[in-house]
């Protein structure tokens, strides 16, 4: 038999393939190394004249390399065949929509924060998340010996002492603990009037649970300006609430508190009608905010004259709102990764 008896008989062959066994079966009869009809033709080369040997080896093997691509063609298009006929596809059937990505609920509160105070005239600005010793504690009033550094659980970085003996400098870097340093940096490099907020992520080295994490995220206001008053925080403070909890009646509370950056302190409690599940019931209130007017001292560390400017700080954490909104019981979902929680939002 020669080369085109070959190829022929192998396309008739392949026509009549039903299944994978077929396919191996084929295979053995033509390419099979004892006795495939193509094999038989290669090992009898030897007994051929050279120039006869180099002419049929050369289709010998263009043979081969054809049934070796069609039986794969055929092995293919039977697993295909056979998928098709499990599924039962319904050609009329309208397709599955494919799952898309979407914004993270911690993302998605952040740029509504952003929106509402862009609208009411807050710049955005964003600062290091590695901050040194004076920025995050001295020039906020929190010196070394005050007992307010004791409600920060510090994440402290090492540093390399003798470098800091030759630098002649003692100002350790840190984790920031609040957003309240880039108040600082701004004001160092700014001139009033100006109003901005700081969102971003904090730290904090203290034990996990229902509402405390090891990292989470605030946003830090500051208004500065020659006549700038409490009357002006709480009209700013209620309109971003009002919108941010757009559909539900909410009430105000401010309490007197202490924070060592602010004189006086306040903290802002809301109420939402909505949150009570029992008819004519009032909802608790939910501390929301911690504010007040900037320090004196803290004007000073930025070589303000606290005689002629006023101010006002606050510090919200972001989860804390997003938890209120959205009816969140446990802050270390944000951060589980578990898509049964994300895909909510």
């Amino acid at each position: 038999m020669d080369i085109e008896e070959i190829k022929k008989s192998f396309l008739t062959d392949l026509e009549k393939i039903k299944n994978q066994k077929d396919i191996e079966k084929i295979r053995v009869k033509y390419l099979g190394r004892q006795n495939g009809k193509l094999t038989q033709i290669l090992r009898s080369l030897k007994y051929l004249p050279i120039e006869k040997r180099k002419e049929i080896g050369s289709l010998a093997n263009s043979l081969r390399k054809e049934i070796e691509e069609l039986l794969d063609q055929k092995i293919k298009m039977i697993r295909d065949t056979k998928y098709m006929m499990h599924e039962k596809i319904d050609i009329t059937r309208p397709g599955i929509k494919p799952k898309t990505g979407h914004l993270h609920v911690l993302t998605q509160v952040e740029q509504q924060i952003r929106q509402i105070f862009s609208s009411i005239n807050f710049s955005v600005v964003e600062g290091p998340e590695i901050e040194d010793e004076f920025h995050n504690f001295d020039a906020l009033n929190i010196p070394k010996d005050h007992p307010a550094r004791d409600s920060w659980n510090t994440f402290w970085l090492k540093y390399d002492s003798k470098k800091q003996i030759q630098s002649n400098t003692t100002n350790k870097l840190l984790l920031r603990t609040h957003t309240s340093p880039m108040q600082i940096h701004y004001m160092e490099t700014h001139e009033p009037p100006f109003q901005i907020i700081v969102p971003g992520k904090v730290f904090r080295y203290e034990a996990t649970d229902a509402s405390h994490e090891t990292n989470f995220y605030q946003v830090e206001g500051l208004m500065v300006g020659e006549d700038v008053s409490l009357a002006n925080f709480k009209f700013i403070v209620e309109e971003f609430f009002k919108k941010f909890f757009k559909g539900q009646k909410i009430e105000f509370r401010f309490r007197p508190s202490y924070f060592p950056f602010v004189e006086p302190g306040v903290e802002v409690d809301i109420q939402l009608s909505q949150r009570s599940k029992v008819k004519n019931q009032k909802s608790t209130w939910l501390e929301v905010m911690g504010a007040g007017m900037v320090h004196p001292k803290v004007f000073e560390a930025v070589k303000y004259d606290p005689y002629k400017l006023t101010g006002f700080a606050f510090g919200l954490g972001m989860e804390r709102l997003a938890m209120i909104k959205y009816n969140i019981p446990d802050i270390r979902l944000f951060h589980s990764g578990d898509l049964r929680f994300i895909r909510q939002f």
